[in-house]
């Protein structure tokens, strides 16, 4: 009875070492890749040692661990329902015997930990502690700083604290939603097609991209010779030259985009933009499509609600109608709704400022930007669950959210969901005969104008428009 409890413990024991093990390694990856994409994006400074220098890199250390959090919190839901399926298709194998619910139900847990430890202690945190410069009148360094650093954490928690009484006095919890974190999601799905076609080369169809690519140059000669009279001349502004360099590069940026078009091959113009407009339509039609059904299903069935689990059993039944497939789908459509929010979140004008530039980021925006993507991927497992595109249970403290058993808060944001998506689709698709409309309508008045004045007056307004033009891009004329 003894050997048995000793080979019981032993067992426990072993099991414990590997999934600390696993984790680590998961954790690693994570974070080596979360390094490599700040690092691409953070401003470069000079290598100089010094205490700003010191502070630049434990705010960066933090920032990647930050980041590597929001990457498990992504990979959360995908993980577990692949292990479910492995488990179903290979119930007896011994190589996978380490993938088990104890290993996931320990994987929400841990991210759910450590993405609260990142939003309201290491954030913080690394933000003051950048800003600090230690209190009036004690020494210099980085003990002093860091001693700011906490004083201002531990008045800020006061504040919150006391915000969170207050409110909580006033509103009732189970009332509270978390509907603000999914807005940009829409948004990010009729953006996604917008945000491609500027990677991609679009096919041209009735396009004179030589004439485009020769105007655009002359554009480009005038103003670089406007330019180089304005630092000449010390009658000019430094506003004016300012201005000038704007619109060099924004007409320099125009003439790249069209010489690329012009040098992309026949394939990539006529045959992978249309194949990469179609797979987003696809990929949003049946997001839309599952939220619409999932609204049904929360009509006629109460099983239909998010909910939290604590079942460690993992492989024991299906949660795909149609098995692998299905989970593959399903796993794609949560990367897809993720990347979609994280272009909708910076689409939106109030966080254009958050947006990253390659080399030129500083550590406040790197922190900013790090606090938003931990927030969304957070969000990701409770959308997911809650629009219906998996049906796998919440894990850990995702399932404890007291809204996600109120009925109406759920049903209206799937109806939220689905609305807004497609009137962002809509709205996309039809911009283009919009303007076309307007422009016709426009056309349209300005003939009948013209035709009660005349011809004579039409010929004076085309003159006009002409020497206009021509005094707007003549290098002579002074601005």
């Amino acid at each position: 009875m003894e050997e048995d409890d000793v080979t019981i413990r032993e067992q426990n024991f072993h099991s414990q070492v590997r999934e600390y093990i696993i984790c680590f390694l998961l954790f690693a990856v994570l974070y080596i890749v979360s390094y490599c994409i700040i690092t691409r994006y953070k401003r470069k400074t000079d290598d100089q040692e010094d205490e700003d220098a010191v502070v630049n890199r434990i705010s960066l250390y933090m920032c990647t661990f930050t980041l590597a959090m929001s990457g498990g919190a992504v990979l959360l839901l995908p993980f577990s329902i692949i292990s479910n399926e492995i488990l179903l298709s290979f119930p007896r194998n011994y190589y996978i015997q380490w993938l088990n619910g104890s290993l996931i139900h320990g994987l929400w847990n841990l991210v759910s930990l450590f993405s609260n430890l990142c939003l309201f202690v290491l954030m913080p945190f690394a933000y003051f502690f950048l800003e600090s410069e230690g209190f009036a009148g004690s020494k210099k360094g980085i003990k002093s700083r860091v001693l700011e650093t906490f004083v201002m954490l531990f008045l800020l928690g006061l504040l919150i604290l006391g915000i969170v009484w207050v409110a909580s006095a006033l509103i009732d919890n189970d009332a509270a939603s978390m509907e603000s974190l999914y807005v940009c999601t829409p948004v990010g799905l009729s953006r996604m097609f917008t945000v491609m076609g500027q990677l991609l080369v679009k096919p041209t169809i009735l396009e004179d991209l030589d004439d485009q690519i020769y105007c655009v140059t002359l554009q480009e000669e005038a103003l670089q010779r406007r330019l180089n009279g304005s630092t000449s001349s010390h009658s000019r502004s430094h506003g004016n030259a300012h201005r000038l360099n704007k619109e060099l590069d924004i007409v320099r940026d125009q003439r790249n985009k069209l010489e690329r078009r012009k040098k992309a091959s026949a394939w990539e113009k006529n045959l992978l933009y249309p194949i990469v407009m179609l797979i987003l339509l696809t990929g949003t039609t049946i997001s839309v499509l599952l939220v619409a059904l999932n609204i049904l299903y929360l009509l006629v069935d109460e099983t239909a609600m998010p909910k939290g689990s604590t079942d460690r059993g993992l492989g024991n039944t299906s949660l795909s109608t149609f098995g692998v497939v299905q989970a593959v789908v399903e796993i794609v459509l949560m990367f897809y709704l993720m990347v979609s929010s994280v272009v909708g979140f910076y689409s939106l004008r109030v966080f254009e400022g958050l947006t990253p530039r390659k080399d030129d980021t500083t550590m406040t925006t790197i922190i900013g930007c790090c606090v938003s993507i931990l927030v969304l991927s957070s969000a990701l497992p409770v959308m997911s669950r809650t629009l219906g595109i998996t049906r796998f249970d919440l894990l850990g403290d995702f399932g404890r959210f007291n809204w996600l058993g109120n009925f109406y808060i759920v049903l209206s944001y799937n109806l939220l969901f689905a609305v807004v998506t497609t009137l962002c689709l809509v709205r996309k698709f039809t911009s283009a005969i919009r303007e076309e409309l307007l422009k016709a309508l426009g056309c349209q008045k300005a003939s009948q104008d013209s035709s009660e004045v005349g011809t004579a007056s039409s010929v004076r307004v085309c003159s006009v428009r002409t020497d206009w033009a021509t005094h707007q891009y003549d290098p002579s004329v002074e601005s």
